[in-house]
This record gives C-alpha cells, structure tokens and sequence, in this order.
C-alpha cells in the first residue's frame, strides 16, 4: 500500500525537480554569458599601481589612491565648498578613500547590542577574529578562525547577535569610542550574524474520518500560524557557524545613487559628511563582504533557550568585484523573494527562494564529477524534450487515418495531465506559473490530437437525460479494415486495463480516506487521483503495446518522438540518485523503463522497411526527394493511375500485411 501521501506528493516533487533543473542551467548559462561578457566589454586589469604618493598641506609625505578621476583624495579634500557650489545630502559620485592595496587590521567582535562596546572592556570570547596586516588585493592571502562563544540570553529569545567590525589601516587606532580615532585611517559597522528567516505558512490539514486525539494534537499544533495572520508570518531567528568575509578590490569609482541596493548595502560612506570642492562627491571605504550566500538552512541552528554554546568559523580573502557583484545580487534577490512569499504576495514567476536553495545544496553536497555530468545530461533532456515535442506534433499533423492509435489514451492522458494540473493548483501555493503554464500548454496539445482523430461536437442529449447536451466523438471519415482492427483492440486493451486499475485506485482511495490528513474532501479527491496517476500512469502506454502486438506491426507509431521521450526516461534514472527522495520514488522512475524495453523489443520483431511504402500507405524515406525532383512525373503517375483505377470498380481496402499497397503517396 502507498506509505501516507508519498505517492500523492510525487508529482509536485517531480515537477520541482524539473523546474530546479532549468533553473540550474538558466544560472549556468548566465554564468558563462557574464564571465563572456566582462572579458569581451569590461576593461582589462590594469597592471599601473593603485597608489601615487603626494604631500599634504602639512608638508607630509602621503599615500593616496590614483585613480580618483576628477574627485580628489580624501586627504587632499578642500575645507570649503567651491564658490556657488551647493552641498548634497546625498552624494552622486564616491570614490575610494585608501589605496586598493592597503594593508588593514581588522577585529570582529559580537554583541547582543547595537551599540559598540569599548574594546578594552570586551570579554575575550566576544572577539572573534583579531587579524593584523592583511593585504587588499592579494588573492593569495587567506585567514581562518575558529572559536567558541556563549550564546546571550537576549538572543536566546529571539534577539539579534550583531557582529561589530573594526577595520583601520595597519596601527591606526579601531575604536570609535576611545580618543585618536581618526576616520581617515579607521571605520567601523554593525553587520548582523544571525539570520531571521521566515517561515512558511503550514496548510492546516484534518482526517476525514473521526476525530482522534492525533487530530486534536495536530489542529492545536496548527492553530498558532492561523491565529498569526493579523501580525504577519511567523519568523525564527536561525544561526549558521560558517561566516565568509571578503574584501572587494577593484571596485573603483562609483555613482551612488544608481549603484544596485545589494551594493550599496555594504557601501560605508565617509562619517563626517565631507565632500569635494563641488558638493556634490564624496568617497568610501574598502567594501567588506559579509556574505551568507553559502549558508545552507539545512545546516543552521534554531535559536532557543537550549542553546547555550556555538562554534564559530571565520574566513577571510580577497573576491574579484564582478563576483561580489553577481553573488550579491542573487543573495538579495532570494531573500526578497523569501519575504515576499512568507507575507503571501505573489512573486515573479512563483519562486519562493527554494530554488537557489536547492541549487546551492546540489553545488556543495554532490561529487563534482557525477555534477559534472548532471549539468551535461540536464542540457540533455531539455533538447531531447524539445525535440520529442516538435517530432509528435508534426506526427500527428501528418498523419491521415487513425491506424494504430489509441484514441483513448489520449483522452485518458488528457485527463491525467488535468489532475495534475487541479494537484499544482491545490496543494502547491508558491508552484511556478512557468510549470503551470507548461502543464496547461500539454493539455492544449492532448486536446489538439483528439481533433486530429475525430472530430468533436456537442449533441443534444436523447429524451429523459439529465443534462441537455453531451459530447460526441465522431469519425472523421469511414474506417477502413485495420482502422476498426484498431479501435477494436483499444477496447480490448481498455477493458483489461479496467480490471487492474479500478480495484487498485479504490484500494488507495480507501487507504489514503483512513490514514492521511487533507485539506478538504476536494483535495482528497484530486490527491488520490493524481497518486494514482503518478503510481499507475505508465499503464497508458499499455494499450498502444497491445495494438502494435495486434497489428504486428509499430510502422505507425511517431518514432522519432517516442526515441526522444524514452532517451529522457534514462536521464531521470540518472536525476534518480542524484536528486534526494523516498526510495520508492525512485523505484519509480525505472516503471518508464519496462516500456521502453518491450517497444524496443517489438520495433526489432516487427521490422520497418524504410524503402517501400508501409501497409498504411506511408512511403519510403527517399519518396520526398523523389518526387520533389520529378513533380511532373509523379502528377502524371497519380493520373494514370486513377484512370486505370476508376473503371475498374475494385474496392481499396487496407492490408496488415503490407502487401498490394501499389502506389500509395506518403502521408502529408
């Protein structure tokens, strides 16, 4: 029996690994467009120093950055404004205030508080990294740290641990709150080191039948989220041990106000309001970036009064600035998307967030070789949908007769890519409008066979029924011998299919009505069947299995497309053990398998002779440039050919066989 909603909730999971596998070559591909892009546009590195040195007006022989364009340096600023300039509160351009290749200290303490404490007065185990003469702009110089600290109560209980750093040029005086302190040598920000991540809203789920303790346990636990809706969304203050810093070289100069918000978050403008000669500039200190971008949540803490102790890791180096320009971006941009989802607002494209998540777990947990692969299979599949997607089209726009065809599983698959569709809807809230626009675009295409087959009217309903009009699907022209042979063995197939799928979706129905919680009796419904669809899709293709067996014959099967489809199969056995779910769920992905195998097995029974005109009156491969090299000859046959014909009075009729197929054209 299906273990609780496993088998109900694989759909969903298959679609998001199909939506996280275009996401990941997406970020792939612009990966390697940007890196193209900074070496074709951006101006090379430039191999001039970075500094120049100068005199102040003291006479002081001083270093000062030398690529400071038309704003001066810090320390040769003016002590008044230009005559008719004006003062902006807000400056447009900033330039670096020390050369790119300084040598800094730094120390990082933590805080429950905002506000910095002395130095001299923090505990020891506050002080969490204390580096001396760290270069900027040496790619090659690497500091680690680890400790211990205890954990304050305040941020037991939800608070905030601020981290305090302390940056100043080697032997420049760090602390803001002790005389010497010059802001030309020295700065200092806040940055926090905790995170305070939103939770998702749990969907409130009951058993249908009964009311157990079990039940009343799990409506009080969900009671609490439900009682929230009037604060916002429930939030948890999360604690990751690893911290990344990077200094940012290279940044140059730049216009404040246009700069991208994830940029200017770590920008740290001169304190004291200076500005140049014009009013209008000003300049910043070395960029510092405090990144979480590699923090997985599945490897943070969840801060409470338990927690009493955390390891902490610090890492510093230097990051290229196209890098810290790119990761940052990305880092805001999820965490807005997080935010925005928690609070229940729609996001562009439905995204949560989750799927950079999920990327980032792919990048650091799985075996670069087997990931290596999986980025060139992933490319793969997406070609091989593609293609599978044109060849099936153009199969059926062609295709004149119904010889081989099973129009119900056609019908039938419409109607299971509908359930999924109703499950995506139901149970899947953040489901990306690129995935359900997909599912919807391959019922359009389901339906779209249909009326290749048949056609479809609506017809009014006979005396005493209870609805005025029904649907009726009728032939498009008379079928031949083999066309009723085909319909005949669909019944076959269908009634036999019946008999094994019936007593096994009852059973789940059953089984899933007892033992699992939903939403509602819709969802209930629309979760047993898609369950059942996913556990038993497979059987669809069973009953054109059985007709190619009938027929002995697979000549009418769209070939190239079902080649297409069945190479993908073997890329999600490969997904299969390299994305995490149940071990049923990748049982599962093998049931395509046993499919392909036996088609594969009937192509090789039934051989196709590609050279002469089948038994369903398609021509050979060559037919087509044939008769585009001689169009005349070809008219010319076909007259002939129906002046013999028509007195002749001999009835056409189809051959399983392939024989006396004569002249018959290839199928348009």
């Amino acid at each position: 029996m299906p273990e609780g909603n496993g088998a109900a909730q694989r759909p969903a999971e298959e679609q998001q690994g199909q939506s996280m596998i275009r996401t990941f070559i997406q970020m792939a591909a612009m990966y390697m467009f940007v890196q193209f892009a900074m070496k074709q546009f951006m101006p090379k590195p430039q191999t001039t120093t970075t500094t120049t040195t100068t005199t102040d007006s003291e006479g002081n022989t001083i270093q000062v950055p030398a690529n400071t364009g038309e704003v001066p340096p810090y320390q040769l600023r003016p002590d008044r404004l230009d005559e008719g300039a004006v003062y902006n509160q807000i400056p447009q351009r900033i330039v670096p205030i020390w050369p790119e290749d300084s040598v800094i200290d730094i120390v990082v303490t933590v805080s429950p508080s905002f506000v910095p404490t002395p130095l001299k007065d923090t505990a020891k185990d506050r002080v969490v990294l204390d580096e001396k003469k760290f270069r900027i702009g040496n790619y090659s110089d690497k500091r680690v740290f680890d400790t211990t600290i205890q954990v304050p109560t305040q941020v037991q209980n939800n608070g905030t641990l601020f981290g305090h750093f302390y940056i100043g040029l080697t032997g420049s005086p760090l602390d803001p709150t002790q005389p010497g302190f010059d802001p030309a040598t020295a700065y200092h920000f806040v940055y926090p080191m905790t995170q305070h991540i939103f939770k998702k809203k749990e969907v409130k789920t009951k058993k249908l039948l009964g009311n157990d303790d079990s039940d009343e346990v799990e409506e009080a636990a969900v009671e609490e989220p439900e009682n929230a809706k009037s604060s916002g969304p429930t939030i948890a203050n999360y604690y990751h041990p690893n911290h990344t810093l990077y200094f940012v070289p290279g940044t140059g100069n730049l216009v404040y106000p246009q700069s991208h918000p994830a940029i200017r978050h770590f920008l740290h403008l001169e304190p004291t309001g200076a500005r140049d000669g014009s009013g209008q500039n000003s300049w910043y200190y070395p960029v510092l970036f405090v990144t979480s971008f590699w923090q997985l949540k599945t490897h943070m803490t969840l801060l409470n009064e338990t927690v009493k102790t955390l390891p902490m890791r610090i890492d510093l180096s230097n990051l290229a600035s196209w890098k810290f320009h790119a990761i940052s971006a990305i880092e805001l941009s999820s965490k807005e998307a997080a935010k925005q989802s928690a609070f229940g607002n729609s996001v562009p494209g439905g995204s949560d967030g989750s799927e950079v998540e999920m990327i980032k777990e792919i990048l650091l947990d799985t075996n670069p070789i087997l990931l290596g692969v999986t980025v060139v299979v992933s490319i793969a599949h997406v070609i091989l949908e593609t293609l599978a997607f044109g060849s099936d089209i153009a199969h059926y726009r062609k295709k004149k007769d119904n010889v081989g065809i099973s129009v119900r599983s056609i019908l039938a698959n419409v109607f299971m890519q509908a359930v999924i569709f109703l499950y995506l809807v139901d149970q899947s809230a953040n489901t990306s409008w690129m995935i359900l626009g997909s599912q919807a675009i391959g019922i359009l295409i389901e339906l779209w066979k249909v009326t290749t087959i048949v056609n479809v009217r609506l017809r009014p309903a006979p005396p005493g029924s209870m609805v005025p009009y029904y649907i009726s699907f009728e032939d498009k022209h008379k079928l031949s011998e083999t066309e009723e042979k085909t319909k005949e063995y669909d019944e076959i197939a269908f009634k036999y299919m019946y008999v094994a799928g019936v007593p096994l979706l009852i059973a789940y129905g059953v089984y899933s009505l007892v033992y699992d919680t939903h939403k509602s009796w819709y969802s209930y419904v629309i979760t047993t069947l898609v369950g059942s669809v996913y556990a038993y899709g497979f059987l669809m293709m069973v009953p054109s299995l059985y007709i190619n067996y009938r027929l002995k014959s697979v000549a009418h099967m769209p070939a190239k497309a079902m080649m297409y489809k069945f190479l993908n199969t073997f890329i999600d056995d490969l997904f299969a053990f390299t994305i995490k779910m149940p071990f049923l769920h990748r049982l599962a992905t093998f049931r395509d398998d046993i499919i392909f195998f036996i088609y594969l097995y009937q192509r090789w029974a039934y051989k196709v002779d590609y050279t002469r005109v089948n038994e369903f009156g398609q021509g050979g491969d060559d037919e087509e440039e044939e008769q585009a090299a001689k169009p005349s000859a070809v008219a010319a046959k076909g007259a002939k050919t129906a002046a013999v014909a028509a007195p002749s009075g001999a009835k056409a009729t189809a051959k399983a066989t392939g024989a006396d197929t004569g002249a018959a054209t290839k199928r348009k």
